[in-house]
Protein backbone atom coordinates (compact mmCIF):
# COMPACT_ATOMS: atom_id res chain seq x y z
CA UNK A 1 0.00 0.00 0.00
CA UNK A 2 1.98 3.28 -0.70
CA UNK A 3 1.62 6.42 1.45
CA UNK A 4 -1.33 7.82 -1.22
CA UNK A 5 -3.23 5.03 -0.34
CA UNK A 6 -2.75 4.61 3.51
CA UNK A 7 -3.61 8.47 3.24
CA UNK A 8 -7.04 8.22 1.34
CA UNK A 9 -7.96 5.04 3.53
CA UNK A 10 -7.56 6.69 7.27
CA UNK A 11 -9.31 9.87 5.94
CA UNK A 12 -13.03 10.19 7.82
CA UNK A 13 -16.52 11.43 7.20
CA UNK A 14 -15.63 14.32 10.11
CA UNK A 15 -13.85 15.87 6.96
CA UNK A 16 -17.44 17.36 5.30
CA UNK A 17 -19.13 20.46 5.29
CA UNK A 18 -21.95 19.98 7.17
CA UNK A 19 -23.11 16.88 9.76
CA UNK A 20 -25.89 15.88 11.06
CA UNK A 21 -24.20 13.20 12.81
CA UNK A 22 -24.31 14.10 17.04
CA UNK A 23 -28.03 13.78 17.22
CA UNK A 24 -27.89 10.17 15.90
CA UNK A 25 -24.60 8.68 17.55
CA UNK A 26 -26.13 6.67 20.25
CA UNK A 27 -29.07 5.06 17.85
CA UNK A 28 -25.76 3.94 15.30
CA UNK A 29 -24.51 2.01 17.77
CA UNK A 30 -27.77 0.21 19.27
CA UNK A 31 -28.73 -0.26 15.41
CA UNK A 32 -25.06 -2.19 14.73
CA UNK A 33 -25.67 -3.97 17.23
CA UNK A 34 -28.74 -5.77 16.35
CA UNK A 35 -28.95 -8.02 12.91
CA UNK A 36 -31.71 -9.93 12.25
CA UNK A 37 -30.13 -11.77 9.42
CA UNK A 38 -28.38 -14.81 11.32
CA UNK A 39 -26.73 -16.70 8.92
CA UNK A 40 -23.22 -17.15 7.84
CA UNK A 41 -21.85 -14.13 7.63
CA UNK A 42 -18.69 -13.16 5.90
CA UNK A 43 -15.78 -11.19 8.15
CA UNK A 44 -17.31 -10.13 12.02
CA UNK A 45 -15.37 -7.22 12.66
CA UNK A 46 -15.06 -4.06 11.30
CA UNK A 47 -12.16 -3.70 8.63
CA UNK A 48 -10.61 -0.31 6.67
CA UNK A 49 -12.69 2.29 5.65
CA UNK A 50 -12.57 2.96 1.70
CA UNK A 51 -13.20 6.90 0.17
CA UNK A 52 -15.10 7.79 -3.02
CA UNK A 53 -14.80 11.74 -2.98
CA UNK A 54 -17.62 13.37 -5.39
CA UNK A 55 -15.53 12.93 -8.51
CA UNK A 56 -16.01 11.78 -12.24
CA UNK A 57 -13.98 8.73 -11.93
CA UNK A 58 -16.31 7.77 -8.78
CA UNK A 59 -19.73 8.43 -10.72
CA UNK A 60 -21.73 6.73 -13.37
CA UNK A 61 -24.71 8.21 -14.33
CA UNK A 62 -27.97 6.90 -14.15
CA UNK A 63 -27.61 3.30 -14.92
CA UNK A 64 -26.87 -0.10 -13.15
CA UNK A 65 -25.01 -2.35 -14.97
CA UNK A 66 -23.05 -5.47 -14.90
CA UNK A 67 -20.73 -4.56 -17.26
CA UNK A 68 -19.01 -1.63 -15.59
CA UNK A 69 -15.74 -1.52 -14.02
CA UNK A 70 -15.30 -1.62 -10.11
CA UNK A 71 -13.97 1.92 -8.57
CA UNK A 72 -13.25 -0.10 -5.28
CA UNK A 73 -12.91 -3.38 -3.76
CA UNK A 74 -13.99 -4.01 -0.49
CA UNK A 75 -13.89 -7.14 2.18
CA UNK A 76 -17.05 -7.86 3.87
CA UNK A 77 -17.21 -5.59 7.38
CA UNK A 78 -15.47 -2.77 5.33
CA UNK A 79 -16.93 0.84 5.59
CA UNK A 80 -17.18 3.46 2.25
CA UNK A 81 -17.34 6.89 2.70
CA UNK A 82 -18.79 8.89 -0.59
CA UNK A 83 -20.21 12.38 -1.53
CA UNK A 84 -22.93 12.31 -3.83
CA UNK A 85 -24.27 14.97 -6.60
CA UNK A 86 -27.81 15.50 -6.68
CA UNK A 87 -30.12 14.34 -8.87
CA UNK A 88 -30.23 16.17 -12.38
CA UNK A 89 -26.85 17.74 -11.50
CA UNK A 90 -26.90 21.79 -11.34
CA UNK A 91 -29.37 22.95 -13.88
CA UNK A 92 -32.09 22.97 -11.98
CA UNK A 93 -30.55 24.99 -8.67
CA UNK A 94 -28.97 27.09 -11.06
CA UNK A 95 -33.04 27.82 -12.74
CA UNK A 96 -34.21 27.83 -9.23
CA UNK A 97 -31.76 30.76 -8.32
CA UNK A 98 -29.11 28.87 -6.63
CA UNK A 99 -25.76 31.15 -7.33
CA UNK A 100 -22.76 29.38 -8.88
CA UNK A 101 -20.49 30.51 -5.73
CA UNK A 102 -22.37 28.28 -3.69
CA UNK A 103 -21.17 25.09 -5.63
CA UNK A 104 -18.38 22.99 -4.44
CA UNK A 105 -15.37 22.79 -7.53
CA UNK A 106 -16.35 18.93 -7.17
CA UNK A 107 -20.09 19.09 -8.07
CA UNK A 108 -18.92 21.32 -11.15
CA UNK A 109 -16.17 19.36 -12.64
CA UNK A 110 -18.44 15.92 -11.82
CA UNK A 111 -21.40 18.06 -14.34
CA UNK A 112 -18.62 18.82 -16.68
CA UNK A 113 -16.76 15.96 -16.99
CA UNK A 114 -19.57 13.51 -16.88
CA UNK A 115 -21.24 13.16 -20.09
CA UNK A 116 -22.66 9.44 -20.47
CA UNK A 117 -26.31 9.81 -18.92
CA UNK A 118 -28.92 7.59 -19.05
CA UNK A 119 -31.11 8.26 -16.16
CA UNK A 120 -31.22 11.38 -13.65
CA UNK A 121 -29.26 10.30 -10.69
CA UNK A 122 -25.35 10.16 -10.60
CA UNK A 123 -24.03 7.25 -8.79
CA UNK A 124 -21.14 6.45 -6.31
CA UNK A 125 -19.78 3.32 -8.07
CA UNK A 126 -19.87 0.23 -8.83
CA UNK A 127 -18.39 -1.23 -5.13
CA UNK A 128 -16.94 -4.67 -5.64
CA UNK A 129 -17.17 -6.88 -2.85
CA UNK A 130 -14.58 -9.59 -2.39
CA UNK A 131 -16.59 -12.95 -2.46
CA UNK A 132 -20.19 -11.80 -3.46
CA UNK A 133 -22.10 -14.25 -5.81
CA UNK A 134 -25.37 -14.57 -7.41
CA UNK A 135 -28.15 -15.88 -4.40
CA UNK A 136 -25.88 -14.16 -1.82
CA UNK A 137 -27.40 -11.09 0.14
CA UNK A 138 -25.39 -7.96 0.90
CA UNK A 139 -26.49 -6.17 4.17
CA UNK A 140 -25.86 -2.45 3.76
CA UNK A 141 -25.60 -0.30 7.37
CA UNK A 142 -25.93 3.56 6.82
CA UNK A 143 -23.47 4.63 9.53
CA UNK A 144 -23.41 8.22 8.44
CA UNK A 145 -25.09 10.35 6.66
CA UNK A 146 -24.83 14.23 6.08
CA UNK A 147 -24.71 17.39 3.91
CA UNK A 148 -22.21 18.21 1.59
CA UNK A 149 -24.11 21.62 0.89
CA UNK A 150 -27.06 23.65 2.94
CA UNK A 151 -29.40 23.94 0.20
CA UNK A 152 -31.64 22.40 -2.19
CA UNK A 153 -34.53 21.87 -4.82
CA UNK A 154 -37.87 20.39 -5.02
CA UNK A 155 -40.84 21.10 -8.31
CA UNK A 156 -42.82 19.13 -10.85
CA UNK A 157 -42.46 18.76 -14.98
CA UNK A 158 -45.12 19.95 -17.02
CA UNK A 159 -47.57 17.01 -16.81
CA UNK A 160 -45.47 14.89 -13.61
CA UNK A 161 -46.14 13.49 -10.71
CA UNK A 162 -49.14 12.20 -9.27
CA UNK A 163 -51.91 14.39 -10.45
CA UNK A 164 -50.29 15.67 -13.60
CA UNK A 165 -53.58 16.65 -15.38
CA UNK A 166 -53.77 19.34 -12.52
CA UNK A 167 -50.33 21.02 -13.71
CA UNK A 168 -49.84 21.22 -17.20
CA UNK A 169 -46.71 23.98 -16.55
CA UNK A 170 -43.43 23.49 -14.36
CA UNK A 171 -42.43 24.94 -11.22
CA UNK A 172 -39.34 24.43 -8.62
CA UNK A 173 -38.48 26.20 -5.30
CA UNK A 174 -35.07 26.11 -4.20
CA UNK A 175 -34.72 25.26 -0.05
CA UNK A 176 -32.11 26.56 2.46
CA UNK A 177 -31.31 23.75 4.91
CA UNK A 178 -29.72 25.03 8.30
CA UNK A 179 -27.58 21.84 9.11
CA UNK A 180 -27.14 22.96 12.81
CA UNK A 181 -30.77 22.86 13.80
CA UNK A 182 -31.57 20.22 10.96
CA UNK A 183 -34.28 22.23 9.69
CA UNK A 184 -34.98 23.23 5.76
CA UNK A 185 -37.20 26.23 4.44
CA UNK A 186 -38.58 26.83 1.29
CA UNK A 187 -37.50 30.37 -0.15
CA UNK A 188 -40.05 32.27 -0.87
CA UNK A 189 -42.89 30.71 1.45
CA UNK A 190 -43.45 32.11 4.80
CA UNK A 191 -43.78 30.08 8.07
CA UNK A 192 -42.88 26.67 7.04
CA UNK A 193 -40.02 24.84 8.58
CA UNK A 194 -39.73 21.11 7.81
CA UNK A 195 -37.54 18.46 9.75
CA UNK A 196 -33.99 17.94 7.61
CA UNK A 197 -34.18 14.02 7.40
CA UNK A 198 -31.65 13.00 4.92
CA UNK A 199 -31.56 9.78 2.83
CA UNK A 200 -30.26 8.12 -0.86
CA UNK A 201 -33.13 7.85 -2.71
CA UNK A 202 -31.19 5.39 -4.67
CA UNK A 203 -28.70 2.45 -3.98
CA UNK A 204 -28.62 -1.09 -5.48
CA UNK A 205 -26.73 -3.64 -7.04
CA UNK A 206 -25.73 -4.73 -10.62
CA UNK A 207 -28.99 -6.80 -12.03
CA UNK A 208 -28.54 -10.23 -13.78
CA UNK A 209 -26.23 -9.54 -16.80
CA UNK A 210 -29.19 -10.72 -19.37
CA UNK A 211 -30.65 -7.62 -18.08
CA UNK A 212 -27.74 -5.73 -19.12
CA UNK A 213 -28.14 -1.79 -18.57
CA UNK A 214 -31.13 -0.45 -16.29
CA UNK A 215 -32.22 3.09 -16.14
CA UNK A 216 -32.23 4.43 -12.67
CA UNK A 217 -35.09 5.78 -12.88
CA UNK A 218 -37.62 2.69 -11.69
CA UNK A 219 -36.57 0.09 -8.07
CA UNK A 220 -36.04 -3.45 -8.96
CA UNK A 221 -34.38 -6.92 -9.13
CA UNK A 222 -31.38 -4.62 -8.69
CA UNK A 223 -32.92 -2.66 -5.73
CA UNK A 224 -32.04 1.03 -7.24
CA UNK A 225 -33.99 4.18 -6.50
CA UNK A 226 -36.59 2.93 -3.79
CA UNK A 227 -36.87 6.67 -2.67
CA UNK A 228 -37.80 4.97 0.53
CA UNK A 229 -37.36 7.86 3.17
CA UNK A 230 -37.39 5.67 6.33
CA UNK A 231 -33.54 4.57 5.38
CA UNK A 232 -32.07 7.02 7.22
CA UNK A 233 -29.05 7.22 9.37
CA UNK A 234 -28.79 4.03 11.88
CA UNK A 235 -30.81 1.82 9.12
CA UNK A 236 -30.03 -1.40 7.91
CA UNK A 237 -30.59 -2.26 4.20
CA UNK A 238 -30.37 -5.95 2.99
CA UNK A 239 -30.30 -6.67 -0.89
CA UNK A 240 -30.12 -9.92 -3.09
CA UNK A 241 -26.84 -10.21 -5.22
CA UNK A 242 -27.15 -10.91 -8.42
CA UNK A 243 -23.46 -11.15 -9.73
CA UNK A 244 -20.09 -11.74 -9.00
CA UNK A 245 -18.63 -8.66 -6.69
CA UNK A 246 -22.38 -7.49 -6.67
CA UNK A 247 -21.28 -4.08 -7.64
CA UNK A 248 -23.23 -1.83 -5.72
CA UNK A 249 -23.75 1.61 -6.27
CA UNK A 250 -25.40 5.13 -4.34
CA UNK A 251 -26.41 8.35 -5.15
CA UNK A 252 -29.86 10.57 -4.99
CA UNK A 253 -29.42 12.69 -1.77
CA UNK A 254 -32.29 13.57 -0.37
CA UNK A 255 -33.20 16.61 2.31
CA UNK A 256 -36.86 15.21 3.25
CA UNK A 257 -39.46 13.76 1.33
CA UNK A 258 -43.16 12.42 2.10
CA UNK A 259 -44.08 9.65 1.65
CA UNK A 260 -45.26 8.96 -2.11
CA UNK A 261 -43.23 11.66 -3.37
CA UNK A 262 -46.05 12.89 -5.40
CA UNK A 263 -44.63 15.14 -7.68
CA UNK A 264 -41.55 13.35 -8.57
CA UNK A 265 -38.72 15.03 -6.47
CA UNK A 266 -37.82 15.23 -2.91
CA UNK A 267 -35.93 17.73 -1.57
CA UNK A 268 -32.97 16.89 -4.13
CA UNK A 269 -29.25 17.76 -2.20
CA UNK A 270 -25.77 16.59 -2.83
CA UNK A 271 -25.36 14.19 0.79
CA UNK A 272 -22.07 12.54 1.88
CA UNK A 273 -22.36 9.02 3.54
CA UNK A 274 -20.55 5.98 5.55
CA UNK A 275 -21.90 2.69 4.75
CA UNK A 276 -20.61 -0.46 6.56
CA UNK A 277 -21.11 -3.84 3.72
CA UNK A 278 -21.38 -7.08 5.49
CA UNK A 279 -21.69 -10.33 3.04
CA UNK A 280 -24.01 -13.20 3.85
CA UNK A 281 -23.43 -16.64 2.64
CA UNK A 282 -26.40 -19.48 2.72
CA UNK A 283 -29.27 -16.77 2.51
CA UNK A 284 -31.27 -15.58 -0.15
CA UNK A 285 -33.57 -12.70 -1.04
CA UNK A 286 -35.64 -11.98 -4.25
CA UNK A 287 -36.52 -8.62 -2.91
CA UNK A 288 -34.67 -6.05 -0.73
CA UNK A 289 -35.86 -5.20 3.56
CA UNK A 290 -34.53 -3.94 5.88
CA UNK A 291 -34.51 -2.82 9.07
CA UNK A 292 -35.07 0.64 11.67
CA UNK A 293 -33.98 0.63 15.10
CA UNK A 294 -37.45 0.12 15.86
CA UNK A 295 -39.10 -2.14 13.42
CA UNK A 296 -39.33 -4.55 10.65
CA UNK A 297 -39.60 -3.35 6.55
CA UNK A 298 -40.53 -5.45 4.36
CA UNK A 299 -40.96 -4.01 0.62
CA UNK A 300 -43.21 -4.21 -2.15
CA UNK A 301 -42.39 -2.92 -6.34
CA UNK A 302 -44.78 -3.27 -8.85
CA UNK A 303 -46.45 -0.63 -11.63
CA UNK A 304 -49.62 -1.39 -9.83
CA UNK A 305 -49.96 -0.05 -6.16
CA UNK A 306 -52.41 -3.11 -5.37
CA UNK A 307 -49.41 -5.38 -6.66
CA UNK A 308 -46.74 -3.56 -4.70
CA UNK A 309 -48.86 -3.47 -1.69
CA UNK A 310 -49.87 -7.29 -2.02
CA UNK A 311 -45.61 -8.11 -2.40
CA UNK A 312 -45.19 -5.81 0.92
CA UNK A 313 -47.13 -8.21 2.93
CA UNK A 314 -46.28 -11.37 1.18
CA UNK A 315 -42.43 -10.44 2.20
CA UNK A 316 -43.44 -9.60 5.55
CA UNK A 317 -45.10 -12.94 5.87
CA UNK A 318 -42.49 -14.88 4.24
CA UNK A 319 -39.76 -13.16 7.15
CA UNK A 320 -42.30 -14.16 10.12
CA UNK A 321 -42.08 -17.48 8.72
CA UNK A 322 -38.48 -17.84 8.42
CA UNK A 323 -36.88 -16.09 11.00
CA UNK A 324 -39.29 -15.99 13.21
CA UNK A 325 -40.51 -19.35 13.32
CA UNK A 326 -44.45 -18.54 13.00
CA UNK A 327 -47.24 -20.40 11.42
CA UNK A 328 -48.01 -19.23 8.33
CA UNK A 329 -51.57 -18.12 9.02
CA UNK A 330 -50.43 -17.06 12.10
CA UNK A 331 -48.31 -14.53 10.23
CA UNK A 332 -50.93 -13.52 8.15
CA UNK A 333 -53.32 -12.54 10.97
CA UNK A 334 -50.12 -10.68 12.68
CA UNK A 335 -50.23 -8.64 9.57
CA UNK A 336 -53.24 -7.42 9.96
CA UNK A 337 -53.50 -6.89 13.32
CA UNK A 338 -49.93 -5.12 13.41
CA UNK A 339 -48.07 -4.16 9.93
CA UNK A 340 -48.45 -0.67 8.79
CA UNK A 341 -48.27 -0.40 4.58
CA UNK A 342 -46.87 2.78 3.46
CA UNK A 343 -46.84 3.67 -0.17
CA UNK A 344 -42.75 4.44 -0.61
CA UNK A 345 -43.08 6.53 -3.84
CA UNK A 346 -45.83 6.78 -6.76
CA UNK A 347 -44.01 7.85 -9.39
CA UNK A 348 -40.76 6.25 -10.81
CA UNK A 349 -42.98 3.92 -12.84
CA UNK A 350 -42.76 1.36 -10.57
CA UNK A 351 -44.29 2.14 -7.95
CA UNK A 352 -42.97 1.36 -3.93
CA UNK A 353 -45.33 0.34 -0.97
CA UNK A 354 -43.23 -0.48 2.12
CA UNK A 355 -44.54 -2.76 5.42
CA UNK A 356 -43.28 -1.28 8.94
CA UNK A 357 -43.92 -4.26 12.42
CA UNK A 358 -42.55 -2.85 15.11
CA UNK A 359 -39.91 -4.80 16.93
CA UNK A 360 -41.74 -4.39 20.29
CA UNK A 361 -43.98 -6.83 19.43
CA UNK A 362 -41.55 -9.63 20.19
CA UNK A 363 -40.68 -10.35 23.68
Amino acid sequence: MTTEEESVITRTHEQAPFSNRGTHAALIYTVLAVTAITPRAVAAQQGVTHQLPLSAENIHWGFYDSSLEPVVTIQSGDRVYFENLLARGLGRLRLAGISEDRFLPSMLNVEKRETVRIGAHPLNGPVYVEGAEAGDVLEVRFVDIGFLVDYGVSGFLPGGGTIPTDFPSAALRAFEIDTVAGTVTMTGVEGIEIPARPFFGSIGVAPPVLLGRINSTAPGYHVGNLDNKDLVEGTTLFMPVHVDGALLSIGDGHAAQGDGEVTGTAIETSLYGTIEVILHKDRSLQWPRAETPTHYMSMGLDPDLDEAARMATREMVRFLVEDKGMERGDAYILCSVALDLRVTQLVDGTKGVHGMLSKALFR
